[in-house]
């Protein structure tokens, strides 16, 4: 779920959540559009394995959706 200020609803351009850890909100303004990313990425006391593996799919969420 996506929370977004009311006076910047009608900019929104599309969403898409990509993972359970990682989402995507795309802002139309004037002259471009703005892309926020979130992700949720695991902590120090986590395995190097899903640090790993945030890496993997962090860069294939950014080549699949905006390259």
């Amino acid at each position: 779920m996506l929370f977004v200020y009311h006076r910047i609803v009608l900019a929104v351009k599309g969403e898409d959540f990509i993972s359970g850890r990682a989402s995507c909100i795309v802002l139309r303004v004037r002259w471009c559009n703005i892309v926020i990313l979130n992700m949720h990425a695991p902590s120090e006391e986590k395995s190097d394995d899903s640090k790993y593996n945030l890496d993997e799919e962090l860069e294939q969420v950014f080549f699949l959706n905006f390259s």
